[in-house]
């Protein structure tokens, strides 16, 4: 266990200092989130309305609803891609085979590639919530912060196994997979990211109700602004670690089964 965790912290070690080779980008990130969080209050309050209020969960503003929506979808899109970028940069640099070569396990590698994109982007959510709550009045007073994190991490666990079969698409086909764009689409659409699945037509709150993020959405917002405990948000939770449970196993298998073909026909390196 030690020498697994020692190997984790490698991994996010070095992609720190890769980071930290390109300070000002951590700058302009943050006057990005000012601005992305401003243009969101002004829309808000020219769409805010009390019958908009209520037909929002929690009752809340329209501001704080479409907020933590574009926030929690750069989080979905950081668990889809880190594994594609971690891999392309590792094939661009040379260093997959030698890694693949190591002692490493292949969990490891997949869980190290991921650790340092996953904190930023919790880095960047915490970012435009404090420039949201510092000048716009963002309301985090009754936030239930112990179910955040676990609604957060059930949420990587979950859409960790999607993007790890989107890295497995890429080795074998060198290119990425459009099945992640569709599905980001559609969830940008059928999930509640920008507004309620109430006003979707039947056939499509349908599919949101098959949609994860949809239950990610509903778990974050009655955290973050109603409070909730874990007796609210279980249900949702749960959603999250049975979707846990069936993709992680499987994009493993597969991930092993795509290296294991692109290293028998000679393609491992091939761009």
């Amino acid at each position: 266990m030690t020498g697994t965790l020692r190997e984790l912290w490698l991994f996010f070690r070095r992609d720190l200092c890769i980071a930290r080779t390109y300070r000002t980008v951590f700058l302009f990130e943050a006057i990005e989130a000012l601005f992305g969080v401003a243009l969101f209050y002004y829309v808000a309050r020219f769409v805010d309305s009390p019958q908009l209020r209520n037909a929002l969960p929690q009752s809340e503003s329209y501001f704080a609803f479409s907020l933590i929506g574009f926030v929690f979808l750069d989080y979905l899109n950081a668990a889809m891609d880190s594994f594609d970028r971690s891999l392309m940069e590792a094939r661009d640099t040379g260093t997959l085979e030698h890694l693949l070569v190591t002692q490493t396990s292949l969990p490891v590698i997949l869980a190290g590639s991921a650790i340092y994109p996953f904190a930023a982007s919790t880095l960047r959510i915490a970012v435009y919530l404090a420039w949201g709550a510092v000048l716009f009045g963002f309301p985090l007073r009754d936030a239930n912060w112990l179910a955040v994190a676990a609604v957060l991490v059930a949420t990587l666990l979950a859409f960790s196994g999607l993007g790890i079969l989107s890295a497995s698409y890429l080795l074998l086909f060198k290119r990425g997979n459009p099945a992640k764009w569709f599905f980001l689409g559609l969830s940008s659409v059928a999930a509640g990211v920008l507004f309620p699945i109430s006003v979707l037509p039947d056939w499509l709150q349908f599919v949101a109700r098959l949609n994860p993020v949809t239950y990610a959405l509903e778990a974050i917002r009655a955290a973050l602004l109603g409070g909730a405990g874990f007796h609210a948000v279980w249900r949702p939770l749960l959603v999250l670690l049975f979707f846990a449970a069936v993709l992680l196993p499987l994009s493993m298998a597969v991930f092993a089964w795509a290296l294991r073909r692109t290293k028998t026909t000679g393609t491992l390196m091939h761009r």
